[in-house]
């Protein structure tokens, strides 16, 4: 079996101990895992950095993992890109989270339209985020966390993480806005 169709065929390919069966999870989850850490760093060569740790502690785990549906591979190594991202964040960045004032102005809480709107558009708006909002936006917003577990995975309070969400959602909405109106002037 060269190229397994399905992630139960290259996980009994990596049980048989076949020797391309690291080469085939590499090039087969690279790009997306590229994408799920660079949600969270900005930085390429950082990217490049937490993904070999990431492919190193996979590897080194893949006898420990439990095949439970298609799919199953990609979100283990999901969990573990982002595990390493967070490390690598707490190792090397000190976030700032930026305080809501009760003389903010007014934020919106209207989701935009982001029909038509390319995803690498939106992705591009998401890197843009300052670092505590990105962080929490994405933990929240495509991780799925809750405000607690967030609270406690970056020893913030929840509260903290709920303001950042909020204004990471107000200035991706803000952006999207003026995109969506660029392109209508055009």
């Amino acid at each position: 079996m060269i190229n397994p169709a399905t992630e139960l065929d290259l996980v009994h390919l990596t049980d048989s101990g076949e020797q391309t069966a690291l080469e085939l999870i590499y090039s087969r989850y690279i790009g997306y895992l590229t994408a799920v850490c660079s949600r969270y760093i900005v930085d390429d060569e950082d990217v490049k950095d937490v993904l070999q740790e990431s492919f190193l502690k996979i590897f080194a785990s893949l006898s420990r993992f439990r095949y439970r549906g298609e799919g199953s591979l990609k979100a283990w190594m999901t969990k573990i890109t982002v595990n390493e991202t967070l490390k690598f964040i707490g190792r090397t960045q000190r976030i700032d989270y930026t305080r809501i004032s009760a003389e903010t102005e007014e934020i919106s809480d209207e989701e935009p339209d982001v029909g038509h709107i390319p995803a690498s558009i939106i992705h591009s708006f998401i890197r843009e985020l300052p670092d505590g909002y990105r962080l929490i936006f994405n933990l929240y917003v495509i991780e799925g966390k809750s405000h607690k577990e967030i609270a406690r995975l970056l020893d913030i309070k929840e509260s903290t993480s709920a303001s950042q969400l909020h204004r990471a959602k107000a200035l991706l909405a803000a952006k999207i806005n003026k995109y969506r109106n660029k392109l209508k002037s055009l």
